[in-house]
């Protein structure tokens, strides 16, 4: 029986040593997955297990959005705070498109820009880097998202990294799949909380002002929003007012007020209809592009609040990052447009009953007056009409006024008589 060779031996030590390794690292990544449905902490990880096994320099996740058109930015090694959900790549665009679509990874291990396929985001640093591997995030054989990792340098990466790359990747699918269902589950719950609070505060005797501005701090806790506000129709005028608005920023508030038609919450109040915009910093219909930036304003949605086909003004919110919002979202914002709509249109015509009681009392009095002058100095019904409105006009009194006093002295003049 022949002794193993000493090199033969610390092979097999070493081999031991990066199996015992990768089964510690596997383990550590399914207790940390396992232990939160937190979507971004659960992206936070694995990019820092990832980045932990490679020894990268940069390490990228993008998940497919829920259009399942895209992939998006959602976490890296070298936080990018600013780029975070704004970097969208289409399926076959780039590398990372590529891999997805593909579902097959990418491992170059030199000048990787020169790659065909290679795309360029002159904000990301990581662009310049030299060594790439892109592999796909499979669950249920569909694809949820990419990994990226990168190295400054020249790499060539080993089998035994790349088959532990995959493994990582296959196992983290699924944790990926049941985070994003707990999160559009903690969603709905949201939501429907949301409307149901929504609905309460129309239903009750507050006053309009505080109704909306407990509306828009709902909605912007439900959107997530950055800035959400109400801007009402101003019908003499045409043009749209903020009426309520969770911001504290005053640059906001006093934002001067809109055209319909000629703005973006404008045409969804001609269009009755919700309007999207990407990015408000560089869309050319929205008039305040330099506010937007100053605020840290990205993605908007403008919803029409309506009521029997009449538009009373709209709902806006705005995301600080790229944010593309999904038919839920719309529908649920509309849903909350359309219950504020409501709590004006009943507030008005509280304000319209509560102004023909005022002006039926007054009729009454002015009625009293005259009979009154139409007794005590004999003239006829114009002429004490006439004598009453003339007094008004004179010691600038309303009729009301005029009326009661008129009312009060004939009543104190019958009371000295009766004595």
């Amino acid at each position: 029986m022949k002794t193993p060779r000493p090199q033969k031996i610390e092979d097999l030590k070493q081999a031991l040593r990066e199996r015992t390794r990768e089964v510690g690292i596997l383990h550590k990544i399914s207790e940390s997955i396992t232990g939160t449905l937190d979507l971004e902490a659960v992206l936070k990880h694995i990019v820092d297990v990832v980045v932990e096994v490679t020894k990268a320099d940069a390490c990228l996740l993008y998940l497919l959005s829920d259009r399942r058109d895209e992939l998006v930015l959602r976490a890296s090694k070298n936080p990018h705070p600013k780029l975070i959900g704004r970097i969208s790549i289409g399926l076959g665009e780039g590398i990372t498109g590529w891999v997805a679509r593909e579902k097959v990874r990418v491992v170059i291990p030199k000048n990787a820009s020169d790659d065909p396929r290679f795309k360029f985001f002159h904000n990301l640093p990581e662009d310049r880097y030299q060594a790439f591997v892109s592999l796909p995030i499979e669950t249920k054989g569909e694809v949820v998202g990419v990994i990226n990792v990168q190295h400054k340098r020249s790499k060539r990466y080993g089998e035994e990294t790349l088959a532990l790359l995959s493994t990582i990747a296959n196992q983290v699918g699924g944790a990926i799949g049941n985070a994003r269902l707990y999160d559009e589950m903690r969603r709905r719950a949201l939501q429907l909380d949301t409307l149901s609070q929504v609905s309460e505060t129309v239903a009750s005797n507050r006053l309009l002002e505080e109704i909306l501005q407990l509306i828009v701090t709902m909605t912007a806790q439900m959107m997530n929003s950055k800035i959400c506000s109400i801007m009402l129709v101003d019908e003499p005028t045409g043009e749209l007012r903020i009426a309520a608005t969770q911001s504290l920023s005053e640059a906001y508030r006093r934002k001067p007020p809109l055209t319909i038609g000629h703005s973006i919450s404008g045409r969804a109040v001609k269009e009755q209809g919700p309007i999207y915009v990407p990015n408000v910093t560089s869309e050319g219909g929205y008039f305040y592009r330099d506010l937007a930036k100053q605020e840290g304003l990205c993605s908007m949605l403008s919803v029409p609040m309506m009521i029997k086909d009449k538009v009373k003004g709209v709902i806006n919110s705005y995301t600080s990052t790229f944010h593309v919002f999904s038919p839920e979202e719309v529908k649920t914002l509309q849903a909350i447009a359309n219950q504020a709509a409501v709590a004006i249109e009943h507030t008005r015509l509280m304000e319209k009953s509560f102004e023909m009681q005022e002006a039926l009392e007054v009729r009454k009095l002015v009625e009293r007056a005259k009979g009154y002058l139409m007794e005590s100095r004999k003239l006829t019904e114009p002429e004490a009409f006439r004598l009453i409105q003339r007094q008004s006009m004179n010691l600038r009194k309303s009729m009301r006024e005029v009326s009661e006093a008129i009312i009060l002295a004939e009543e104190l003049q019958t009371s000295v008589k009766d004595k």
